[in-house]
């Protein structure tokens, strides 16, 4: 049922060419989205499919990545709702523009490693990490540059080429304890 399927470099600017919506430099798309350590696919779901599904989770990476706002508008469908949506968060799109925009106020620097990518059927399954120091500010206390490192698995589900849904879990205890607003 599943293989894999390495997604290299051809087939990343083959899909990025093919669904580049306007504004989006081909340059921009093929050198800015960050690739999977390791990619499944479900056999079942066929290339062009496959294709846009890959192209939207690696969009909505490199937002995170980057904190570059127009990924995620490209990655995000205008209906988008966030299934596991934090108190205090708004849904929609505006969702992860506050969450990015607040957490690179204390981790400016905050990259986004893809470990793993599973495709089936309609869903995305992201395994990530994300690195960092805390060099900003967070709930009033200045970090001092320690380094951040935590993980997170997303599940996306995807409909027309932009991710509809979002289900995500992070490591927020690590996170906290790494920010000292926890301790253990």
């Amino acid at each position: 049922m599943f293989a894999i399927q390495p997604f290299g470099r051809s087939l990343a600017v083959a899909a990025s060419m093919a669904l580049a919506l306007p504004g989006l430099a081909f340059a921009q798309a093929s050198t800015s989205l960050p690739e999977a350590d390791h990619t499944v696919a479900d056999r079942s779901i066929g290339k062009a499919q496959s294709a846009a599904m890959t192209l939207a989770a690696r969009r909505y990476f490199a937002f995170w990545n980057t904190g570059d706002e127009s990924f995620a508008r490209l990655a995000l469908s205008p209906e988008f709702i966030d299934r596991t949506l934090p108190p205090g968060r708004p849904q929609g799109l505006d969702g992860p523009l506050f969450a990015s925009k607040n957490f690179r106020a204390a981790v400016p620097d905050l990259k986004l490693e893809v470990q793993e990518m599973m495709l089936v059927g309609d869903r995305v399954v992201g395994r990530l990490r994300f690195t960092g120091h805390y060099t900003g500010s967070f709930q009033g206390k200045a970090g001092d540059g320690q380094p951040v490192d935590f993980i997170a698995t997303d599940i996306y589900r995807v409909a027309n080429g932009r991710i509809a849904e979002n289900w995500h879990l992070e490591d927020n205890l690590t996170l906290l304890q790494q920010l000292g607003a926890v301790h253990p």
